[in-house]
């Protein structure tokens, strides 16, 4: 996007004056939007706009019918009928799409609580192991602080025999 002005956004093509377009109240020429610059509502616009329309049945406005008519009847309606089936089948493919990626998010919700679950009981079990390490080394700690006094208090014993 610019940052200039919004009429900045169009660009004119200039078409060399001839001697029609002089004589000419108003000389219009459509502006013609920059590509990088196009937004793609626009895109789509121009795209819904410019649909061809195919008219097959162009017969004549006599009334009667020629010896063709029914062949073409029967083309045009297969075309159709081929047509309805390609919207069946990417609605139906669409569809399984959704319904696959719906499941696919429900397995890996249940997996990543399940994963979620484990993993707190890991930690738990971590924990609990550190803390009964812990408190085993800060009990062997106070035992062996009363074996140092007891021997202690048994050699100065055994002195005064």
């Amino acid at each position: 996007m610019s940052t200039a002005k919004p009429n900045d956004d169009l660009k004119l093509s200039e078409k060399p004056k001839t001697a029609a377009a002089s004589t000419a109240l108003v000389d219009y020429t459509a502006p013609v939007f920059k590509e990088e610059e196009e937004d793609i509502e626009i895109k789509l616009r121009r795209i819904l706009e410019n649909v061809p329309v195919r008219v097959s049945n162009t017969s004549g406005s006599s009334a009667g019918s020629g010896s063709g008519d029914f062949h073409q009847y029967r083309q045009m309606r297969r075309k159709e009928q081929d047509r309805l089936a390609r919207m069946d089948a990417d609605y139906q493919r669409r569809k399984e799409v959704a319904e696959f990626n719906m499941r696919r998010e429900e397995r890996l919700k249940s997996a990543e609580e399940r994963t979620a679950k484990k993993r707190l009981k890991r930690q738990k079990k971590k924990q609990r192991k550190r803390e009964k390490k812990k408190s085993k080394v800060h009990a062997d700690g106070e035992q062996k602080d009363q074996q140092n006094e007891e021997p202690s208090d048994g050699s100065q014993d055994s002195d005064n025999d």
